[in-house]
C-alpha cells in the first residue's frame, strides 16, 4: 500500500488510466469485431465501410500507446486482405 503522498497520488492516476485506457481498448476492439463480422456476412460493400471507420481508431490507439505499431499493422493487413478477397469471389 501507498504510504506517502505522492506514492498516493500515483496510486490514484494510475487506476484512472487503467480504466481510461481498458474503454478506448475495449472500444477499439468492438470497431474490429465490426469490420469481422462484416467479412464474415460476404458483404464487400459493407465490409469495406466499416473497415474505413475501423482505420483511423486503430491508428489513434497505437498513437495513444493502447496497442503497438506493428499489431495495428498486422490485423489492417488481414482485414485489408480478407475484405479484398470478397471482392474476387
Amino acid at each position: 500500500m501507498a504510504n506517502s503522498p505522492q506514492a498516493k497520488k500515483r496510486a490514484r492516476q494510475n487506476e484512472k488510466n487503467r480504466k481510461h485506457n481498458a474503454s478506448l481498448r475495449s472500444m477499439a476492439r468492438t470497431y474490429m469485431k465490426k469490420v469481422q463480422f462484416k467479412i464474415d456476412a460476404g458483404n464487400y460493400d459493407e465490409a469495406q465501410e466499416a473497415f474505413k471507420t475501423c482505420q483511423p481508431i486503430m491508428d489513434s490507439m497505437v498513437n495513444k500507446g493502447i496497442f503497438t505499431k506493428n499489431k495495428v499493422a498486422r490485423q489492417k493487413s488481414r482485414m485489408s486482405t480478407k475484405i479484398k478477397s470478397l471482392k474476387t469471389a
